[in-house]
């Protein structure tokens, strides 16, 4: 990885010279613009709107617009004279609970590594912090604009997470919140019940990005030469309020028959509906171990962790044949 910022902690008198590194990237599938008969690239100019003249970047400044249609330019010098005492800081303000952090003002997360000579006092922070059960409420700049930020400890390692200005975050105005709602204690029973039978621990990893693989899929089809074929999809009605306790009632004995027996372990996917029957491939104990859960004719099938011959042992313990022989497949 590389940095993209360095600078220190200012802890109290302490000072802690640490390294930014971006915790997170964009996995997405990138594409050019460019002329559809041929895929010639498509450029951009820079163009003054007033002559039409291309602008080379050494020209490019910022502009801010009046109301009354004027424009103020603000040149390079402008903004390296503004006071930013963060600008090689992270200053940490006040030590505060984590739960009372929403995580609505979250935007993105660094990784912090200590430089030379900064690693004891890296790790006492990284110890005490933990210890105390809070995060560090911190300022700092980061291209060239001052930003809030939380620091929080993952696994052993301190992680800088910006945030967004307390005015920067929107009060939702919708015109239902006005409405006066009631909700059945039976509706509400049951839907607290389908919570209950969808609970787990949070990990993420077993969820993956299909549009992206489905769009990787039709690149790497187009490249073979391939026909590509989109199969159609599927509308979806919202459910009616007079048929919510029924619909919650099917949910619940669905997400029942969908997870898996006690002890049989996490899939790689979520539940897949219990009403289908097993098939190869992703249900069922995939030969390749990825999937999603299947859920076999008589029950669980096997998860999609295993492989073929797993997911075949799963399937014929949960009573189904047809789930077994998928796993085989």
């Amino acid at each position: 990885m590389r940095s993209i910022w360095k600078g220190a902690i200012s802890f109290g008198l302490v000072r802690i010279p640490v390294r930014l590194y971006p915790a997170t990237e964009d996995r997405d599938v990138s594409f050019h613009q460019v002329r559809r008969w041929d895929g010639s690239r498509i450029r951009y100019k820079r163009v003054a709107a007033a002559d039409g003249a291309e602008v080379p970047y050494s020209e490019v400044a910022k502009g801010y617009e009046l109301p009354s249609g004027e424009t103020v330019v603000l040149t390079d010098d402008d903004f390296a004279n503004l006071p930013l005492p963060t600008s090689h800081t992270i200053d940490v303000l006040e030590f505060v609970p984590l739960a009372q952090v929403d995580p609505i003002y979250y935007a993105r997360s660094y990784y912090i590594e200590p430089d030379r000579g900064g690693v004891r006092s890296y790790v006492l922070l990284r110890d005490a912090l933990g210890r105390s059960g809070r995060v560090a409420l911190v300022k700092i700049a980061l291209r060239q604009r001052e930003q809030l930020a939380t620091l929080r400890i993952r696994g052993d390692v301190l992680v800088l997470s910006t945030m967004v200005w307390p005015d920067e975050v929107r009060r939702p105005d919708f015109p239902f919140l006005d409405e006066e709602v009631n909700v059945g204690p039976q509706e509400l029973v049951m839907a607290q019940t389908l919570i209950e039978s969808l609970s787990d621990d949070f990990d993420p990893t077993p969820y993956t990005d299909g549009y992206r693989q489905a769009l990787q899929a039709v690149i790497d089809a187009k490249v073979s030469g391939s026909d590509v074929v989109t199969p159609p999809v599927e509308g979806e009605t919202a459910t009616s309020a007079d048929d919510l306790v029924a619909v919650l009632a099917a949910s619940v004995a669905q997400a029942h028959r969908g997870r898996q027996p006690t002890g049989a372990g996490r899939g790689t996917g979520p539940a897949a509906p219990a009403a289908r029957p097993a098939v190869s491939g992703t249900d069922g104990g995939a030969a390749d171990g990825v999937g999603t859960d299947g859920a076999g004719v008589d029950g669980a099938a096997g998860n999609g962790n295993g492989n073929g011959r797993q997911g075949a042992r799963n399937g014929k313990r949960a009573g189904g044949p047809r789930a077994g022989a998928a796993g085989r497949r």
